[in-house]
This record gives structure tokens, C-alpha cells and sequence, in this order.
């Protein structure tokens, strides 16, 4: 094989700044909602709102996840719903465990 400088060509693409832009976005609105989780984890008491408000913004961080980078949000509805519903029922779950947890200790 001839590896001389003659046969190597570089395509350089302009970047795309539109998607550029969008990530931007993306990762804007992913930092305020992160941002705010830091502010209630940091200002709240210890309850049920601020467990509540932290399971709230988690799925919200999640759906919007799902539907940049999985690009449900272009997709047809019935497939976005198809996977937000059972990740409700999950997570809806999770805090019934923890809630009959704490209910379990309480009795010992």
C-alpha cells in the first residue's frame, strides 16, 4: 500500500450551525433544570415536597432526553407515549418501594 502524501485527501465540512446551536439549547435547558434541583436540594427542608419535586424534575430531565437524543420528539405520538407511560408507571413504582420502606421501618 502507498501511503504517500498524494493519495491522502481531508474533506473538511463546515460545521452545521444549526445544530450546533441546538445542542446548545439542549444542554441549556438540561443545566437550569439542573441548576434548580441544586437550589431545592440546597434551600428545602428534608419532606415529602422536596422528594416529590425532585422525582418531578427528574422525569422532566428524562422525557426531555428521550426526546432530543432518541429523537422521539419527532416521531409519531403514539411511539412518544408508548415509552413515557411505562417510565411513569417505573418511577410511580419506585417511590410506592420507598414509601412502604419507611412504612416497614417504622414499624420495628
Amino acid at each position: 500500500m502507498d501511503y504517500s502524501d498524494e493519495n491522502a485527501h481531508i474533506n473538511v465540512v463546515p460545521p452545521n450551525k444549526e445544530k450546533i446551536k441546538k445542542l446548545w439549547t439542549v444542554a441549556g435547558i438540561l443545566g437550569i433544570v439542573t441548576a434548580v434541583e441544586f437550589i431545592i436540594a440546597f434551600t428545602m427542608p428534608h419532606g415529602a415536597t422536596k422528594t416529590f419535586l425532585f422525582v418531578a424534575l427528574t422525569i422532566v430531565k428524562a422525557g426531555y432526553i428521550v426526546l432530543e437524543f432518541m429523537h422521539l420528539k419527532y416521531e409519531v405520538k403514539i411511539l412518544f407515549w408508548s415509552i413515557l407511560i411505562p417510565m411513569i408507571f417505573v418511577v410511580w413504582m419506585l417511590v410506592a418501594f420507598v414509601y412502604e420502606g419507611f412504612a416497614i421501618g417504622s414499624v420495628r
